[in-house]
């Protein structure tokens, strides 16, 4: 299966802020295949689509948060329909919805079977919080044990499950049957421990993409949460690399 790589756009959130379309132009140049969505800047979806057609890059998926899938999502896929974008994904669970992991897995199903019956797939998108513990499963498992695997896929974080002290391997091979994207992202070797250009830190990049290659997973998406230079230099850095290894 071929692999293509997208940016999360949440890395350009500064640039998208002062030119949403021409930081799209700049990512196309860059030799990125897609994008996935971190907000849609205003803009209509026909005139998105169109910007993204011109462009060449694909709407890979869409993080919307959580309280928006639960209380606009017939919008929300209206909206991805029009960009033929086939993901959708929960990124992130304020402090005060973590309190019950299987309510909130009983919660994703139903969002997922609605998601299912409109042609898009829903994913949940780790941090580091999700793998604590619970009586000896990481909460993170127990979200993936709850929820059908028809309706919740996994989009798993490389950086925040080695930040966490786990192995992305693991984790890549336990759900390797319901991993349609995965987040690349590398972290420093310091104490700091924060967010690398790929290659440059201390996870193990080239085993993650070699591994995926074997799975299903059907794209990789560079993120870099914050960037010490240029985000743009950052996800140039990191494709460049990612290339030099696929």
């Amino acid at each position: 299966m071929s692999i293509s790589i997208a940016v999360q756009l949440y890395t350009l959130h500064s640039e998208c802020e002062k030119d949403f379309y021409g930081t799209l132009e700049k990512v196309s140049e860059l030799g990125f295949n897609g994008v996935e969505l971190a907000g849609y800047w205003g803009k209509e979806a026909e005139n998105l689509r169109r910007t993204l057609d011109r462009l060449g890059l694909k709407a890979v998926s869409s993080h919307v948060s959580l309280e928006n899938l639960e209380n606009n999502l017939e919008a929300e896929l209206a909206y991805l329909k029009i960009l033929d974008c086939k993901n959708i994904v929960c990124p992130y669970l304020f402090e005060n919805q973590r309190d019950d992991y299987y309510a909130l897995a009983s919660r994703l199903n139903k969002i997922g079977e609605k998601c299912q019956q409109e042609g898009i797939s829903l994913s949940y998108h780790n941090h580091d919080f999700e793998l604590e513990k619970s009586e000896g499963k990481t909460y993170l498992d127990i979200l993936f044990a709850e929820t059908n695997p028809e309706f919740v896929k996994a989009e798993l974080d490389v950086y925040w499950l080695t930040f966490a002290g786990e192995d992305p391997l693991q984790w890549i091979e336990r759900y390797s049957n319901r991993l349609p994207l995965i987040h690349l992202k590398d972290m420093t070797t310091d104490e700091e421990k924060t967010f690398a250009e790929l290659g440059t830190g201390g996870v193990d990049i080239k085993a993650i993409v070699e591994k995926c290659k074997l799975e299903n997973v059907e794209w990789f998406i560079i993120e870099q949460d914050k960037c010490k230079r240029s985000p743009f230099e950052s996800i140039e850095q990191s494709i460049t690399y990612l290339k030099t290894i696929l």
